[in-house]
């Protein structure tokens, strides 16, 4: 069987719109050849020496994206925004195709999609739940009817990539990456670090600047964490809706106050909420390696890597708290800080690799944090030795007021 398409009547564009009566309709005219004739196999089918479209992005406004895929296979749903990184797929290094390492991990990919279409779309309707699939048997309106009924608002997304019990990590940056020759620190910090889903190079750069790092899920009690007597903890970045996760915001309530904070994406966002500020869904977020951010306290101005749906309302904020970063783009807080409580947050990534590195600094003022308080924890320890009566070796009873 022979088929071909009729050019006139047969264009099937890249994206349509379910039910739209723009869509146009195409015709195969067929006729039948010999195997021999056509020089195929037995089977009279002649395998294409060209991948064709075998995926469908289905989006919740009804529009269908044909594509071709990579990586795993399947049927999946999430949330869908546009990044404004860049990023290659052949290295010397590489052990394994871009497709391999996806599919280990059974994360879909495709490719030849209009994706600058995609993103006008998302930039004027904002970010859109949409529906990934392989799936042959499963029509477009199945896709569409998923697409409209799953949210990712008050989902808890954090619970399914923390890690499962606490770990210790020592890792630093390695040489050939290392780009601050001027950071290390004689002194070492016990630090505990939350897995929001926390990443690697947050950790490294940490180790980097000195710490000795304990690694906890997002569930670890307050208490717990206060055991451990650390000399700081670190909220880290992870996945979806701060206000998805209650137990997260407690956690950080308890712990503020008593020893220097650092958050960092989720966890500027669980900062906010638990000094009692409220966080927004966004309309399409910040996603990419090249957002400019101002550092009000000094004038400065950042490249900064961001990938986040959600940011803190400073107006919300109590009497305090002050914003010491503002996204150039819209004018978003993109960073806190709470002098008197020893607590400081950013909404972006200052952890990047392979960049940008503006941010990298910011490791160290958390250092600093934790040397400050190291040292008004030893002026109250000489100051309560004073009051001390050398003779009976009692503090004498009006000078009981001090406490550590």
């Amino acid at each position: 069987m022979k088929c071909a398409l009729g050019m006139a009547v047969t264009q099937f564009p890249s994206c349509f719109t379910l039910n739209s009566p723009k869509v146009r309709l195409f015709t195969v005219n067929c006729q039948s050849v010999s195997p021999a004739a056509s020089g195929s196999s037995s089977t009279g089918l002649v395998e294409k020496p060209w991948k064709v479209s075998d995926a469908r992005l289905v989006l919740e406004d009804g529009s269908v994206w044909r594509a071709k895929s990579f990586g795993a296979s399947g049927t999946q749903v999430g949330e869908v925004v546009f990044n404004t990184s860049l990023t290659g797929t052949s290295n010397w290094r590489c052990t394994e195709t871009l497709g391999e390492y996806l599919a280990s991990r059974n994360i879909m990919g495709i490719y030849d999609v209009d994706t600058r279409a995609i993103t006008r779309r998302l930039r004027e309707d904002g970010s859109l739940i949409g529906v990934l699939s392989t799936e042959e048997s499963k029509t477009d309106e199945e896709l569409l009817k998923v697409s409209r009924t799953w949210d990712i608002v008050g989902v808890d997304l954090i619970s399914g990539v923390t890690c499962k019990a606490p770990y210790e990590w020592v890792d630093r940056t390695g040489s050939e990456w290392e780009f601050n020759l001027n950071r290390r620190n004689e002194e070492t910090f016990q630090v505990v670090a939350y897995d929001f889903g926390i990443k690697h190079n947050i950790l490294r750069r940490l180790a980097s600047y000195g710490c000795k790092i304990t690694v906890v899920p997002s569930t670890w009690p307050a208490s717990e964490t206060l055991k451990m007597k650390p000399d700081g903890v670190l909220f880290s970045n992870g996945p979806g809706d701060p206000s998805a996760v209650p137990y997260a915001v407690e956690a950080v309530k308890e712990i503020i106050g008593k020893v220097p904070v650092f958050g960092i994406c989720m966890g500027h966002q669980l900062l906010g909420q638990a000094l009692g500020g409220k966080t927004f869904k966004m309309k399409f977020g910040h996603h990419g390696g090249n957002h400019p951010v101002r550092n009000i306290r000094n004038g400065r101005v950042e490249i900064s890597a961001q990938n986040h749906n959600y940011a803190v309302d400073p107006e919300s904020l109590p009497e305090g708290v002050e914003v010491t970063h503002v996204n150039l783009n819209d004018g978003s807080c993109a960073g806190l800080a709470f002098p008197q409580q020893k607590l400081m947050s950013l909404q972006y990534h200052p952890e990047a690799s392979p960049g940008p590195h503006d941010s990298d600094l910011v490791f160290g003022e958390f250092i600093e944090l934790m040397k400050q308080k190291g040292r008004e924890h030893d002026e109250l320890w000489h100051q309560r030795l004073s009051m001390v009566d050398s003779s009976t070796g009692v503090m004498a009873a009006d000078k009981c007021e001090c406490h550590i």
